[in-house]
């Protein structure tokens, strides 16, 4: 069978169970395809991997929507962030020159990064919202280079199935599969609004990431680590953020 016959009956099957037997038989259906976020336990499970499902065979390749620079909100919000620490302040006071970034686990060519190399590769930009769980949103431009560059530069090896990234302090941590890590418009950003990434919005480099709420575009990304698996990373949940009633998946 073709990839696209396949998808075409996938898709029509999720839709058809979704909307002629309901919740429960629609994600099985998505089980057996294996679309199924870490954290699909619990009573919520089944509508997350309905959700995460159907983005899989219906949005994978969908755009996040971009705006006119005319929209981009004249004063963003900045959420508050951790006092900085005495290393991260003295980071800052020499330029965030001594910023490094770790690529590594199942790629071919591990490698560290500095801001200077991230600006070498392709650079570009675009104007996307952030919204926020709590309600709140904004507009601003982002720029950076797309993640999809560092990871072909890296290459992946088979079986990967997530990219796994964490902050300056390391208990700050995400996970997106691999599709929402190549997708052209998840950034590693290191510029916004035509400066550079201000500390207050995760500067000097965040992983932005617009398809989903503001909580995947992690600040102050320092580390990247391809995977198969997230079981053994944190409580296997795929992030923080389902520990404190959060979905991995938050499609928006």
């Amino acid at each position: 069978m073709s990839l696209i016959t396949r998808r075409r009956l996938i898709t029509a099957g999720v839709a058809t169970a979704a909307g002629a037997t309901g919740l429960g038989v629609a994600a099985s259906l998505s089980r057996r395809y294996g679309l199924v976020p870490p954290d699909c336990k619990g009573v919520y499970g089944p509508g997350e991997t309905l959700t995460y499902g159907v983005r899989q065979m219906l949005g994978r390749n969908a755009m996040a929507r971009e705006f006119e620079r005319s929209m981009i909100s004249e004063k963003p919000f900045a959420n508050e962030i951790a006092p900085p620490t005495k290393a991260f302040k003295e980071m800052q006071a020499r330029g965030f020159v001594d910023w490094r970034l770790t690529v590594d686990g199942m790629v071919e060519h591990p490698m560290t990064l500095s801001l200077a190399d991230l600006k070498s590769m392709p650079v570009h930009s675009q104007i996307t919202e952030v919204s926020c769980e709590e309600g709140w949103s904004y507009i601003a431009e982002w720029i950076g280079t797309p993640l999809s560059n560092v990871l072909n530069a890296a290459v992946l090896k088979p079986g990967v199935k997530f990219i796994y990234y964490h902050a300056v302090e390391p208990y700050l941590w995400e996970t997106i599969d691999v599709d929402e890590a190549m997708h052209p418009q998840t950034f590693l950003t290191m510029g916004m609004n035509d400066g550079d990434l201000p500390v207050g919005f995760g500067g000097p480099l965040r992983l932005r990431v617009p398809r989903q709420l503001g909580y995947k575009s992690l600040k102050f990304v320092t580390h990247i680590t391809a995977v198969d698996s997230v079981k053994n990373i944190g409580k296997g949940l795929g992030s923080v953020d389902p520990e404190y009633g959060y979905s991995w998946f938050a499609g928006i």
